[in-house]
This record gives C-alpha cells, sequence and structure tokens, in this order.
C-alpha cells in the first residue's frame, strides 16, 4: 500500500498523521510512506527523520494524495483537499461530519472512503482512538480556563486554585466521560471545587472511587444541569454522542444569570457544542464573550501540544492504520470496531448517527460485502 501523510492545514494545526516512528512501522509491513515536506515540523518532527524511517519525502500535498492510496491525517480535510481526493483513496482522520455537511458532501462528492478515528471503537464499547485526544483536550480545557479567568484575558479575575483564606474556583463538569475525567482530575489537582454531572450511575460510582471524595457527582438532569452552570465560575463542556452533533446543555437565556466573568469552555466543539452560544474559536483568538459570560470554543485543543498529541495519537491509530494498509478496505470486513469508523463510501452515507444528524439516506455497507 503506498501511504501519504499531508501537512495538516487547518488554522494553528501542527499535529501530524504519523511520526517517523510510525513510519518505519508501516515500512517493516513492505508499505511505502510519502510525506509532505515539513509535514511534521510543528510537532518536532523534521523531514531527516522522516527519510531516515524510510519515508519518500514529497514537495507538496498534490503529489502526496497524487501518490498515495491510504491517506493519514489528524484533523478534517479542508476544502482544498476534498478537491485531492478521488474513488480510488482511503482517508483516515478525525472527521466530525455531524455538524459539517459542507465536509459530508465534499467527501460524498469524491467517491473516496472515509473512516473517522471518532467513530473507531473497542470491544468494551469505547472510542479508543478519540481517547487520547480527550485526554489532552481536558486537560488543556482547565488550564485555558483558568488561563481565561484572569481579568486580562476577560474573566472575573478569580484564581483557579485559591490561595489560602480565599476560596478556588467552582468548576462544572458536564460529562463523566474520558473528557470531563481529565478535566476534572486537572481541576481538582489545582485545588479547585469540582462538580461532575453525568448520566451514568455506573460511571459516576467509577469517578467517586476514582477520586476517592475529591470530588462532587451529581446525576445530570436540567434542573441540575440549571444550578450547577448557575453556581460555577468555570463550566466545562464534555459531552459526546459517538458520530452524532453534541446536544444542547446551556442555553443562551442562561448567560444572563450567571456570574459575569465565568467561563464556559466547549471541548464538544468539534461535534457542534454543547452551549447553545459556542462557534469555533483558533488559538490565536481563543475567546468571546455574550451577556458577560466568556465563550472558549477551540476547535482543535489537542493541537496547542502537538508533540504530546502526535505521540499519544499515532500510539492509538496505529494498530488500524497498519490492518488497512496490508488489507484495504477487507480490513473492514475483519474488524467490526475499524467497520463502525466508516461514514462515507462511494458517495454514500454509511454511519448511522452521520446519516441522521445530516438528514442524509444511511446505506448499510456490510450486506454489499456479504
Amino acid at each position: 500500500m503506498r501511504v501519504g501523510v499531508p501537512r495538516e492545514i487547518k488554522p494553528d494545526e501542527y499535529r501530524v498523521g504519523l511520526t517517523p516512528t510510525a513510519v518505519r512501522e508501516y515500512v517493516s509491513h513492505g508499505h511505502e510512506v510519502y510525506v509532505e515536506a515539513g509535514a511534521g515540523a510543528g510537532a518536532g518532527y523534521p523531514d531527516e527523520a522522516y527519510a531516515r524511517a524510510g519515508a519518500t519525502i514529497l514537495p507538496t500535498a498534490d503529489a502526496v494524495f497524487a501518490t498515495a492510496t491510504l491517506i493519514i491525517k489528524v484533523k478534517e480535510p479542508q476544502a482544498v483537499e476534498w478537491a485531492r481526493l478521488t474513488k480510488d483513496h482511503i482517508l483516515f482522520t478525525y472527521l466530525h461530519l455531524a455538524p459539517d455537511p459542507a465536509q459530508a458532501q465534499g467527501l460524498l462528492d469524491s467517491g473516496c472512503a472515509a473512516i473517522a478515528y471518532e467513530t473507531v471503537t473497542d470491544p468494551q464499547g469505547g472510542l479508543p482512538l478519540l481517547a487520547p485526544m480527550s485526554e489532552v483536550a481536558g486537560r488543556i480545557a482547565v488550564f485555558s480556563a483558568g488561563e481565561t479567568l484572569l481579568k486580562h484575558n476577560g474573566g472575573m479575575g478569580l484564581l483557579i486554585s485559591g490561595v489560602p483564606g480565599v476560596p478556588p474556583a467552582r468548576v462544572a463538569v458536564l460529562g463523566g466521560g474520558v473528557v470531563g475525567m481529565n478535566a476534572a482530575r486537572m481541576a481538582a489537582g489545582l485545588g479547585a471545587e469540582v462538580v461532575i454531572l453525568e448520566r451514568s450511575i455506573p460511571r459516576m460510582r467509577q469517578l467517586d472511587d476514582m477520586f476517592q471524595g475529591r470530588i462532587l457527582t451529581r446525576y445530570s438532569t436540567q434542573d441540575a444541569v440549571e444550578e450547577e452552570v448557575l453556581k460555577a465560575d468555570v463550566v466545562i463542556g464534555a459531552v459526546l454522542t459517538a458520530g452524532a452533533s453534541a446536544p444542547t446543555l446551556v442555553r443562551k437565556s442562561d448567560l444572563s444569570r450567571m456570574k459575569k466573568g465565568s467561563v464556559l469552555v466547549d471541548v464538544s466543539i468539534d461535534q457542534g457544542g454543547c452551549f447553545e452560544t459556542s462557534r469555533p474559536t483558533t488559538h490565536n483568538d481563543p475567546t468571546y464573550t455574550v451577556d458577560g459570560v466568556v465563550h472558549y470554543c477551540v476547535a482543535n485543543m489537542p493541537g496547542a501540544a502537538p508533540r504530546t498529541s502526535s505521540e499519544a495519537l499515532v500510539h492509538a491509530t496505529l494498530p488500524f492504520g497498519l490492518q488497512l494498509a496490508d488489507q484495504g478496505l477487507d480490513a473492514l470486513k475483519k474488524n467490526v470496531h475499524l467497520a463502525k469508523g466508516l461514514n462515507v463510501l462511494k458517495g454514500e452515507v454509511t454511519h448511522p448517527a452521520v446519516a441522521e444528524a445530516l438528514g442524509k439516506p444511511f446505506k448499510d455497507p456490510y450486506g454489499a460485502w456479504k
């Protein structure tokens, strides 16, 4: 298989789809790897490191797409990249199609097979390729919230940890999954008062055991969310429905009753956001204010730590990527968990939640494979 790694072109995105270490693994399996010049520079991987690992360095993204069959990226393809995809390509990357009909249509028009990291599953029902970036995003969310709370950044001027004699910030985390757990861990570690709102009682028991009473847990009802949001100095949105748009948990009408200078951090923004007033922002311009409440809605939070994020992501994607390189789309027939990642194939939407969110017909690919 010819494997291609283009440079990421989304603003402020410095992660890379394969590290030199991963390239060596693909080459050892007999595959050819083509890396766009400078693709790993932002994460600290020079072209020379890729060449030593066995990759061929190509000067442009056009050359990578034209040469390779399996395209491995990090972020969803941008419009200029849709035009480079053909029916012969397999695209393996984060897609987040539910809130992005333009991208979905671009992929459908290309005829490619598009496999989304965020809907690949594991035997326990988890999302193993989303988990490492969720870990990073949950931790960064707390650092970003603490910085945004400072007065010169538009916040109320509160130190998230407090000091002796002065109470710390109260942090409400909406969702107790991987993002929420990591956010809670960081916030509690800094000394904040933390409450996690979650709908799974077994998960709340796990969190209670994990944190040994250092955080509060509450069953997530509309009343509970409203009550905690109004108490909070920081609200971290960490909810996820695989393949679908995130549910809206905080309405615009709630903002006028929240503390002035409080902070909303929407980690769910890739899936449309869980606050009604959320819109994607960038690392260069991360915040905006609505009704006195500061919103931090950076759509690629892990991109701020590209070295850590790239390595963590590649460790998770490597086994699946090697299966695709070794077997092509036949890998989906043999690995039901990888098959769950298939969102688009030959101009059809092949994931039910994505199809429902986009209002598109759902095409079950399995019948055609039997």
